[in-house]
């Protein structure tokens, strides 16, 4: 490899799962409890998450439903407000998550 890496390395073994994660779609929960929900476009080294086509769903509380989502477009999620990411399976004809 070019990184000088070997070919079962714990580093390209991440950098790969990592590729075969773009431009899938998936949820993103947030600490704040708002969702986001995306095509993933990269990260960085910090965790931070862009998201394309994004849409934001609020958390439900007793004064108003979750109603319907926000769009963002392109959306970059700090690592830090990270709680769980979630992606779709795309061999499903409704939209289900892993």
């Amino acid at each position: 490899d070019s990184d000088g890496e070997k070919a079962d390395s714990p580093y390209l073994c991440a950098r790969r799962k990592l590729e075969n994660l773009l431009n899938k779609n998936m949820r993103i929960r947030m600490t704040d409890g708002r969702t986001l929900v995306g095509c993933f476009l990269c990260t960085d080294r910090d965790c931070n998450v862009i998201l394309g086509s994004a849409q934001e769903y609020l958390k439900p509380t007793d004064s108003f439903s979750a109603g319907e989502p926000r769009v963002l477009g392109l959306a970059m999620v700090p690592g830090h407000h990270i709680v769980s990411i979630e992606v779709e399976l795309e061999s499903l004809a409704s939209a289900q998550y892993l």
